[in-house]
């Protein structure tokens, strides 16, 4: 008898172009650098010169070719040349990487500067590699609080966060040309996810219509906890276990890690001694508890203590999160799991 097929889920990130090395990393396909060239900055206008007509005709018979800068120059639209400028460096760091892992580790270890786009999309097809066989829709929602900021609103005393690209009405702007490529709807309404509508969630997962309840002691929290552990573990090779705390009483902050801006000012603020006031206290949104199940792997002043990982919204109640402080904020001896 045939094993059951596993559900799929977000498709538009691409992850269904990209092979897998021995170790389970994302090995960069043609295919998948051929995604670039259909994205909406890139895709070739009426009006683009003859530069820019060469330049993506041999991209796209080769996406690894080449590229002079004087071939860039010879784009007579400032934009686009920009567009290609930002694109072909960003090509070229991944396909120096063996695989996408080590690309995103790279990056964010060297602070390199790249869109905000592009990070996000990596973090996305990673995190599909990293929660391959989940099939628990509470921990593919709460996922999307990595690569996708959201609109944090209180409803019936629960703290609930919904897609800001969603709830702004912007869906329609493909961040994905594999959105139009598949045919895949974009536009729906927002329900919040509990048991009953749960399931559903892999028969729209690229809508990025759910929303999530994230009060504390409630599912939601505790299913982030598990796919933060997933990718420490996918990315550093360490193994965690996350608790999720309900409330800031005797924590010790003796090593802590923002997951956003707002929750490392928090942190510095607490570190230092200082006293929150009741918004910012207002603004927190979880708080983890980290163990690493070997603490010989940490640095030596810190060995079995626990590590704290904060949340935080923003003044204009926006929680958009930092994975790769997970990359490059905690005390570990190696950081050398992806090469």
């Amino acid at each position: 008898m045939n094993a059951p097929l596993t559900k799929d889920f977000w498709l538009s990130c691409g992850h269904h172009l990209l092979d897998r090395d021995v170790g389970g990393g994302l090995l960069v396909t043609d295919e998948f650098l051929k995604i670039y060239l259909a994205r909406p900055e890139l895709a070739l206008p009426p009006e683009a010169c003859a530069a820019e007509r060469a330049l993506h005709k041999k991209l796209f018979a080769d996406p690894r070719a080449p590229v002079a800068s004087a071939e860039i120059a010879a784009v007579k639209d400032a934009d686009a040349r920009e567009n290609w400028q930002l694109m072909i460096e960003f090509r070229d760091h991944l396909i120096r990487h063996r695989t996408l892992e080590a690309a995103y580790v790279d990056l964010v270890r060297r602070n390199v500067k790249v869109p905000h786009l592009f990070v996000n999309q990596l973090v996305h097809v990673i995190l599909r590699n990293v929660l391959d066989g989940c099939e628990d829709p509470y921990e593919l929602r709460a996922a999307e609080l990595l690569f996708r900021p959201q609109r944090m609103t209180t409803h019936e005393g629960s703290l609930i966060a919904a897609d800001e690209e969603t709830v702004a009405g912007t869906s329609g702007t493909l961040v994905s040309p594999l959105v139009s490529m598949l045919g895949l709807p974009v536009e729906a309404a927002i329900d919040i996810m509990n048991d009953d509508n749960a399931e559903h969630y892999f028969e729209h997962s690229d809508q990025f219509h759910m929303a999530i309840d994230l009060t504390a002691g409630r599912r939601g929290l505790s299913a982030l906890g598990e796919v933060l552990a997933r990718w420490i573990s996918h990315l550093l090779a360490v193994e965690a276990d996350m608790e999720s705390l309900t409330e800031m009483r005797d924590v010790n902050l003796t090593w802590y890690v923002g997951l956003d801006s707002e929750a490392t000012r928090i942190g510095d603020a607490l570190w230092n001694g200082e006293d929150l006031d009741a918004a910012t206290k207002a603004r927190i949104v979880g708080l983890y508890q980290l163990k690493f199940r070997d603490p010989h792997i940490m640095v030596e002043n810190h060995k079995g203590e626990p590590i704290y990982l904060i949340m935080a919204m923003s003044a204009d109640n926006v929680l958009r999160l930092k994975p790769q402080n997970l990359v490059t904020g905690l005390p570990i001896k190696h950081l050398e799991a992806v090469t």
